[in-house]
């Protein structure tokens, strides 16, 4: 609290929880367990998302109304706002692919969407500032230099991303001195950057480089990807079986 950041560990809170209970819901349901069901008007299913854009806009606007009034309530719409963004984030791969992956591989963006908001709110918790920011200095020198930093960082947060580094692009952005060897090493060969300059089908084929990217994923990510979807799953469910219907996420 003397931190003044009581709204954001309530909005990182109920981000999680929210989250853990909605997949909770949502494997009983696929599992036909008890009485939990899908929420249906009529013949129209009504997917979660729909109820998190309501709490989004609950909590945001209200908490536009209460900040600086009220430090207690200004907390309270957070948490509601966290569990707002939590439902829609679980069907982030919904909004992506503009219909129903729920369950299948492609369903596994959604997770991965919940995992970047809870690190980088973890981060901003934990007092970090994005691309090495602080409050600006009093003497023009003194700003120039941190607008410099600001913008250099920023261009190697880039690069690293469009190298396919996510996770250390992210992470850069709050330990700026992880952005030098992400934007420098070779990319990911599914990369845009690896699709510009030495794919097959770019101006400037390198297929040296190429294949080093594709032993280098071989070798070093395959084994990482697979920890990660296992950690999903047991999370999560499994997103790579049949739905009991052809068009139901659940």
């Amino acid at each position: 609290m003397d931190t003044g950041r009581l709204p954001l560990f309530c909005f990182f809170v109920a981000l999680i929880v929210v989250f853990l209970l909605t997949r909770i819901n949502v494997r009983l349901i696929r599992a036909k367990i008890g009485w939990f069901g899908d929420v249906n008007v009529g013949e129209m299913h009504i997917h979660h998302v729909v109820f998190g854009v309501v709490l989004t806009l609950l909590g945001g606007v209200s908490g536009l109304i209460v900040s600086g009034v009220s430090d207690g309530w200004y907390a309270v719409t957070a948490a509601v706002f966290g569990a707002g963004a939590a439902l829609i984030l679980d069907e982030f791969a919904l909004i992506l692919h503009l219909h129903d992956v729920y369950w299948e591989e492609e369903g596994r963006a959604s997770v991965d969407a919940v995992f970047v908001a809870v690190a980088v709110t973890g981060l901003l918790l934990l007092g970090l500032r994005p691309l090495g920011w602080e409050d600006y200095d009093s003497e023009p020198r003194g700003t120039w230099l941190t607008v410099g930093l600001i913008v250099t960082n920023l261009v190697l947060a880039v690069i690293t991303l469009l190298k396919g580094k996510i996770w250390t692009g992210l992470a850069g952005l709050f330990v700026p001195i992880l952005l030098v060897p992400g934007a420098i090493r070779l990319a990911r060969p599914g990369s845009p950057w690896a699709h510009w300059f030495f794919a097959p089908d770019s101006r400037r084929p390198q297929p040296r480089k190429m294949a080093r990217a594709e032993g280098r994923e071989e070798r070093w990510r395959r084994p990482v990807i697979r920890g990660k979807i296992a950690f999903q799953e047991f999370l999560s469910g499994r997103h790579d079986l049949p739905s009991t219907r052809r068009r139901s996420r659940r």
